[in-house]
């Protein structure tokens, strides 16, 4: 079955529902009928659909369905410690909201970071917003990825600690509502994607190493 539904999305699938059969029971009609395409909503926004795709130490796949935004030289200085390039892909609150992991390797380093909750498409979200970042150390160097929550998430959920095997394109996690997520590679990178085009998570190939 390829239809699946995140676990953390129970619990506002149930209450989007009970709203409504509350409205259904003792509201006028109108109301059920108002609410209802919010239900239904909330039950796309948890799905969780297999995917399969490219895999590969060569290949840099995608972490986040989504529009990228920007592909830009940076310093990261928390793990990878030096210039990278980094691709950010934002996610609007009808694309599927969990992540999945670019890259296979060992997770080194994780920093959740409270932060604001501005637009995520900004420039600056990358630095201010609510965030954790995994580093993982992968055959070809040190790749770090950066969930960031936007204006309507309120909680980042990151499966993995320290320690643990990052398997390219399994589930790394979930932001809920709008968000984005930032790959930082090393230089020796080749990004295949520009901006504006669009990105499915575990499929679109974002970059490939020599």
């Amino acid at each position: 079955m390829n239809f699946r539904i995140a676990p953390e999305g129970w619990p506002f699938i149930a209450a989007a529902w009970l709203i409504a059969a509350l409205l259904a029971r003792f509201a006028p009609w109108y109301a059920a009928a108002l609410w209802a395409p919010i239900a239904i909503w909330v039950i796309a926004f948890f799905r969780d659909p297999l995917r399969e795709g490219p895999r590969g130490d060569t290949l840099v796949i995608a972490p986040a369905d989504g529009e990228v935004v920007s592909v830009v030289t940076v310093d990261e200085p928390a793990y990878v410690s030096g210039p990278t390039t980094r691709v950010s892909i934002f996610m609007n609150v009808f694309n599927v909201h969990v992540n999945r992991y670019p890259v296979s390797g060992t997770i080194e380093y994780r920093h959740y970071n409270a932060g604001v909750f501005g637009h995520a498409g900004t420039e600056k979200a990358s630095l201010e917003n609510e965030q954790c970042s995994l580093g993982i150390a992968t055959a070809h160097g040190r790749v770090l990825v950066r969930q960031i929550a936007g204006l309507v998430a309120r909680r980042i959920v990151t499966d993995h600690q320290v320690g643990a095997k990052a398997v390219q394109g399994e589930r790394m996690g979930l932001i809920r509502f709008g968000s984005r997520v930032d790959v930082f590679l090393p230089p020796d990178a080749t990004v295949t994607v520009r901006t504006g085009e669009m990105t499915r998570a575990g499929q679109t190939v974002v970059a490939r190493w020599p």
